[in-house]
């Protein structure tokens, strides 16, 4: 059997679960790939909550989504993803269907700023407090990286321990 390659494989799972209008989180905005992906997802009338804590990740996918015309939906925070329960809206609290994220350093950025597994956990169990039943968080790590391995083996711990697991755990 031939898998699709993972983050084809994240995307083609949020695809089965996010729907035009929903809510949805990319805890990692990078260069704003995964970003724009969940901004078409849901459409004009969703809302995207992006987080990055390089400014330069920020302004890439700034400049990504207006280069494709979208991100009137996206709300970007230039803030590491554990603050996600605190800076996401109450009223959205619940709501959330779906959330990514891609850890390891940013593409042709400074490949010594990394995720931590720390701020991942942190992020990951504020997810699971207010997304809505049935929503789904995609994980995808590389752990090809100083501190990739240790984050890989955190995020699977945590993964089995959910009260809410998914398939992907």
């Amino acid at each position: 059997m031939i898998l699709e390659p993972v983050l084809a494989f994240s995307h083609s799972v949020l695809e089965k679960r996010v729907q035009p209008g929903d809510i949805v989180v990319d805890a990692t905005v990078g260069n704003g790939h995964d970003t724009l992906f969940l901004a078409k997802l849901v459409g004009p009338a969703g809302k995207v909550y992006g987080f990055d804590i390089q400014e330069i990740a920020i302004r890439r996918t700034k400049e990504r989504l207006e280069k494709e015309r979208a991100g009137q939906n996206v709300v970007l925070f230039h803030c590491g993803h554990e603050e996600l329960l605190h800076r996401i809206p109450e009223k959205d609290h619940g709501k959330i269907s779906g959330a990514i994220f891609n850890l390891g350093y940013l593409p042709k950025g400074d490949h010594t700023i990394i995720t931590k597994p720390e701020t991942t956990l942190k992020a990951v169990e504020g997810l699971l407090q207010i997304t809505a039943p049935g929503g789904v968080i995609s994980i995808v790590v590389y752990e090809g990286h100083p501190g990739g391995k240790a984050e890989k083996e955190r995020c699977s711990i945590m993964c089995r321990k959910s009260t809410k697991p998914g398939p992907g755990c």
